[in-house]
């Protein structure tokens, strides 16, 4: 293992969250527990990694100063003699069968001076024990590999989607991929044993302590993973149907404000992409900030209303028409049963937002209704003939949006700048590495999701990754990961919990929204601000936000 961040010492990372040094996982689980006692019902995230902890305030009155004040005075508490080591497991012995057929199992051997055959023969000796939870849900850190294996680095290039049920080394660890996602480690082989479902607690198979031991598969043994089954849904009493999908467009699917508590099982947080836009949506609909809307990512979207309803379309400038006639975005809108609400092209970024007076009801997985595209937690995509509910709506409901309060992409053909402040790795890169990712323009690739931007740099690459490798550790929406290959990737809201590639910038807050409509082929550019002025621009975001719904729908309930 790399370290990459000293003991004791505390980072920011980006203008929302800090990152602490510890000695090994079982120091990160104690000081999490110790920071989760500590700050009470405060709305933060607390993350432990292989060697780091990290803290992220999802509370945007939360003082960052306030935040290191509380983690200083807990430093001491954690690192106590007796001090217990919250949600390790006995040690119970798992056995897991694979067939050692994965597509980098040439190249591991390789890098590790062996045959495949003796690769195989190494990682079946040993009996392994599971240090941290991270990732995405289910997902292990499996530490003990023997001397050969441990120095097998990740890949340059992080693969788009691992298969689930991939058995993968990297960085001195082993792990298994329980879900499909993005991924950077070495893949040797596969098995179909099951880490992760949502039948009930405690939903991951492998806790920390556990002990792991690989076994060739015999002839019996699944080698596919067998995903879990919809859960069955029924909308509670006095929910309204009001919506049937035609046509969902590119992608639709419902999102609320997302997760919570979740994260140190590897659970991504989801909610809008565009938290701004979502916001100001539910905002004219009479909703609560967070409620359920949906999110609609590309024009094409098509709803039919079943009943007498109220909605608000806001973010990417979209043509929004009801049976034909143009009614334009940012403002509430009636619908009559059987009119149709068609949402066009999106003039001025890539996801708009649909909200009922009520808010959207569904299935809740983790406490919420959103969709993850790392792990596929979730309802999911919304495809024709799906049918949504609301909730019972009440005066006072908006009029419409003040001038230039969603989120759109500027006008013109520049480039979108997006602002960031230094990661927490400089001493990972040559000097002024963000000064140069600065002076370089990039173009979204096509491969982005909401997992993550990929940017492809428009010329001459001018940085270099001193160590490309990091111990996993706790990462947050906005970081730019900067692989070995040099091509950056920015976090979007769906990203794993814990990541091994150095982060040199930090996209700030009051840009995620902005980051949320930059779909592929955007031409975007880093611009390096300090962290009074990211403060700054989160603090007149929320202002702009509070006073952007304006008037009154002229409306009784009923």
């Amino acid at each position: 293992m790399t370290r990459s961040v000293p003991v004791d010492e505390v980072r920011p990372f980006g203008d929302r969250a800090l990152l602490i040094g510890v000695d090994d996982a079982r120091a990160g689980r104690r000081l999490a527990a110790a920071l989760g006692h500590a700050l009470g019902g405060a709305d933060v995230e607390v993350v432990g990694g292989v060697a780091t902890v990290g803290v992220v305030a999802r509370d945007p009155d939360a003082e960052l100063g306030a935040l290191r004040a509380v983690v200083h005075d807990t430093l001491g508490a954690a690192r106590a003699p007796d001090a217990t080591d919250v949600g390790a497991s006995a040690g119970r012995l798992v056995t897991i069968p694979c067939a050692f057929d994965g597509p980098d199992l040439a190249e591991v051997a390789a890098l590790a001076g062996r045959s495949g055959d003796e690769v195989v023969a190494l990682l079946t000796s040993v009996t392994l024990t599971v240090s941290v939870v991270g990732f995405s849900p289910g997902f292990a850190y499996l530490d003990g590999l023997p001397a050969p294996l441990r120095t097998v680095p990740r890949r340059d290039r992080p693969r788009p989607v691992v298969p689930a049920g991939s058995v993968a080394l990297a960085n001195g660890h082993a792990a298994v991929y329980p879900t499909p996602s993005p991924g950077g480690w070495q893949l040797v082989g596969r098995t179909g044993f099951p880490l992760f479902s949502l039948d009930g607690p405690p939903y991951a198979a492998l806790a920390p302590g556990d002990r792991v031991r690989f076994a060739p598969a015999g002839a019996g043994d699944p080698l596919e993973p067998r995903p879990d089954a919809p859960a069955a849904w029924s909308a509670p009493h006095g929910a309204r149907l009001v919506l049937e999908v035609l046509a969902p467009g590119l992608r639709a699917v419902v999102q609320d404000a997302g997760r919570r508590g979740v994260a140190p099982t590897g659970v991504p947080a989801a909610g809008p992409a565009d938290a701004v836009s979502g916001a100001l949506a539910n905002g004219l609909a009479g909703n609560a900030p967070g409620a359920g809307a949906l999110e609609c990512t590309g024009g094409g979207t098509r709803l039919r209303a079943l009943g007498p309803c109220h909605v608000a379309v806001v973010g990417a400038a979209p043509e929004v028409r009801v049976d034909g006639t143009e009614v334009g975005p940012g403002r509430l809108v009636p619908l009559a049963e059987g009119q149709v609400l068609e949402i066009g092209v999106l003039r001025r970024g890539c996801r708009t937002y649909v909200a009922v007076a009520g808010g959207l009801l569904g299935p809740e997985v983790f406490g919420s209704q959103g969709s993850d595209e790392l792990c596929g937690l979730g309802p999911g995509p919304l495809g024709p003939g799906a049918l949504l509910w609301a909730g019972a709506w009440a005066p006072p409901l908006g009029d419409h949006l003040a001038p230039g309060a969603a989120t759109e992409l500027p006008a013109g053909a520049g480039p979108v700048e997006l602002r960031v402040v230094r990661g927490p790795h400089a001493e990972r890169f040559d000097p002024g590495v963000l000064d140069r990712l600065a002076a370089t323009t990039f173009r979204v690739g096509t491969a982005s999701n909401r997992v993550g931007l990929r940017l492809e740099a428009q010329g001459a690459c001018d940085w270099r990754v001193r160590v490309a490798e990091l111990d996993s550790q706790p990462m947050v929406t906005g970081a730019v990961q900067l692989p070995p290959n040099g091509e950056p990737v920015v976090l979007l809201p769906d990203h794993a919990t814990l990541g091994g590639y150095p982060v040199p910038g930090v996209v700030i807050a009051a840009d995620h929204g902005l980051l949320g409509q930059c779909g592929p082929g955007t031409v975007v550019r880093l611009v390096p601000v300090g962290s009074g002025e990211a403060e700054e621009a989160l603090r007149e975001r929320r202002r702009a936000t509070a006073r952007a719904v304006m008037g009154h729908y002229p409306l009784a309930a009923g």
